[in-house]
């Protein structure tokens, strides 16, 4: 559409921002239908010059947009409509109540799409469990050029190296550096299939470290409680007894660990990020941890989980810059920071437990494409994921700015984990427990469901019960539109839980 024929009227007399003004107006062409799905908008020169305003003005608008799903702004190319109206709004736009209004729409009376569900349909699902990532800003010049340079180089004879590429174990190696602080070289970076690839070959490593030459020696891992279930099925697959031990809003008890007998080869923590509390190792902890280790002759499995992103505090130091025995195995991996669709992540560890990894990777051969491998190296080195991080973690910032304005305040809730990620977690009230379901949220849970809002129940994560009770839900994937209508829901769920 030409620039000059968009309905935009600004008033410069309002105490509105110009910004909030001209988001609002094309907020409702889209959603009366004037800007139709897949339509290019006017480039941010064009526009700025149509309506008289700062091209800054007309920047913060689409990226305003961009934010709640209405455009999809690529670097390079045309930034497009997402939304295709429903015919329901030839009747009117229900809007949003309270704050949340206010962050969706950044201006008075304005609403979002709503489609009312016949008895006989369930509405559309819109996923809030946690684990899943923005991939809305990946398609960019960077990333792009990765793959096509890849492809290109791509004709060789030979496999990959089973312990990965040399060129992206440096790439890794400088990431880690980085944007971590950890100071390790190529020779001690292990490329993996993922999460779950990386905890496999760990936990083969530790089997045979604890075995003393004895091949069926059945190693015992500690493992956090409530915690990653994954992690925990891929440990046993590979033949560890896994001790549970509590995990609170301070994170691992360490007393609790020390107080395991026998004592366990190995712990698998994730002190940035605690999945699901979001709590936090301090630095004291991960010193005593670090103690704990070199007197059991433990290894320390450090999941560095979410660590990329942080809110209003200091990213605390991997674990793994403060080891001096060499104990400390870091994982990460590209799941939340690209996409899971590349299930490619890394293992850093230095002597014995460094050495073991890599016989246990020789024995079982490359896990990632040396293609993806190549392009995955070309992306680091061009500063493509670094410029990714940035722009997600503005997008995660105002999401989380709206699952606090929706739900902060409600009576009888408390909200946790929210200093760092993609999901928080929603302490409910023996109050609002005993409302919904008289023992835990598992009701609450289907509620939502059959509302068309999917999230997770927090004691899906633990080992033990311990009666807690709370939902974990994720904010990373939808769009804003999809997490204003779900964070409604859940709202009123929550806040007249005997009438559901």
């Amino acid at each position: 559409m030409n620039a000059h024929e968009l309905p935009i009227l600004l008033d410069r007399a309002s105490e509105l921002p110009l910004a909030a003004q001209l988001a609002t107006a094309l907020r409702r062409a889209i959603l009366d239908g004037v800007l139709r799905h897949d339509e290019a908008l006017p480039s941010t020169r064009t526009l700025a010059t149509s309506v008289r305003v700062s091209r800054g003005t007309v920047v913060a608008a689409y990226d305003q947009l961009s934010g709640e799903g209405y455009l999809l702004a690529r670097p390079g190319s045309a930034t497009r409509v997402m939304v295709e109206p429903p015919d329901a709004l030839a009747a009117g736009v229900i809007g949003m109540r309270g704050p949340l209004s206010y962050d969706l729409a950044r201006a008075p009376g304005v609403g979002v799409p709503h489609t009312p569900a016949s008895p006989s349909t369930p509405p559309p699902m819109i996923d809030l469990a946690p684990g899943h990532p923005s991939t809305q800003t990946l398609v960019d010049p960077a990333w792009t050029a990765a793959w096509r340079w890849a492809v290109a180089a791509s004709g060789r004879s030979d496999s990959p190296s089973p312990s990965g590429t040399l060129e992206l174990r440096a790439a890794i190696a400088e990431h880690v550096r980085r944007a971590r602080g950890l100071a390790c070289h190529p020779e001690d970076v292990i490329i993996t299939a993922g999460t779950s690839d990386a905890l496999a070959s760990i936990g083969l490593a530790v089997a045979a470290l604890a075995g003393d030459n004895q091949p069926h020696r059945t190693p015992r891992i500690a493992v956090e409680d409530p915690g990653y279930p994954t992690a925990r099925r891929v440990l046993r697959r590979v033949g560890a007894r896994l001790q549970p031990v509590r995990t609170g809003e301070n994170g691992l008890d360490l007393a609790a660990l020390a107080a395991l007998t026998p004592a366990p080869h190995a712990v698998l923590v994730t002190p940035s990020h605690q999945y699901p509390l979001g709590s936090s190792l301090s630095v004291q902890a991960r010193l005593d941890l670090l103690d704990w280790a070199r007197a059991s002759g433990a290894v320390v499995i450090e999941d560095d989980y979410d660590s990329e992103f942080r809110f209003g505090t200091s990213p605390l130091p991997a674990l793994a810059t403060l080891d001096t025995s060499g104990r400390v195995a870091l994982v990460g991996s590209f799941s939340k920071t690209v996409t899971p669709w590349i299930r490619c992540g890394y293992i850093v560890a230095t002597g014995g437990l460094g050495a073991a990894l890599h016989e246990v990777r020789d024995d079982l051969g490359p896990s990632v494409s040396g293609v993806q491998q190549a392009a995955l190296a070309h992306y680091l080195g061009s500063g493509g994921l670094s410029r990714n991080v940035t722009r997600v973690r503005r997008e995660y910032a105002h999401r989380r700015a709206l699952v606090i304005g929706a739900l902060g305040a409600l009576p009888g809730v408390r909200l946790s984990g929210l200093d760092g990620g993609l999901h928080v977690v929603v302490h409910l009230s023996p109050a609002i427990g005993a409302g919904i379901t008289g023992t835990d949220a598992s009701a609450l849970v289907a509620h939502a469901a059959a509302r068309g809002v999917r999230v997770a129940s927090l004691a899906h994560y633990a080992v033990v019960d311990r009666g807690q009770q709370g939902l974990v839900l994720g904010y990373g994937a939808p769009t804003d539109l999809e997490l204003g209508r779900a964070l409604e829901v859940l709202a009123q769920l929550l806040t007249n839980p005997a009438e559901n």
